[in-house]
């Protein structure tokens, strides 16, 4: 059982890592980065898409994901690995936090549109 998870073998869980762990400021500063561009992402959208952020570990380490769930079709997502430096405030700066945002939203309105037009097709096809 242990051979399908991203765990096993070598290494073992990597959030028992000393470089995969993040301090209480950086956990701090990653979740104010996400929450700005979610909420720019929500701006961009109406209320029927669903915007959420989270923070999780892979393989790699800490992993950062914002997510949309359009009310049609397939979620989109954007993700990346946060490269701590000393100091560091605010981890996205904010022309890459709009334009995260702006890639979602237009991500988020594509699927809803694809979606439809996959509806219509089907209905003509009948």
């Amino acid at each position: 059982m242990n051979g399908n998870t991203p765990y096993a073998g070598p290494g073992g869980n990597p959030t028992d890592d000393e470089e995969a762990a993040l301090t209480p400021e950086q956990r701090r500063a990653l979740r104010d980065s996400l929450a700005r561009i979610a909420a720019e992402t929500r701006e961009y959208l109406p209320d029927e898409y669903v915007v959420g952020a989270e923070i999780g570990q892979s393989q790699q380490g800490t992993r950062a994901t914002v997510a949309v769930r359009p009310p049609a079709g397939n979620p989109v997502s954007a993700g990346f690995t946060p490269e701590f430096d000393e100091g560091d405030s605010d981890l996205v700066p904010a022309e890459e936090r709009a334009e995260v945002a702006q890639g979602l939203a237009a991500s988020a309105a594509l699927q809803v549109k694809q979606a439809f037009r996959k509806r219509s097709n089907d209905a003509v096809a009948k």
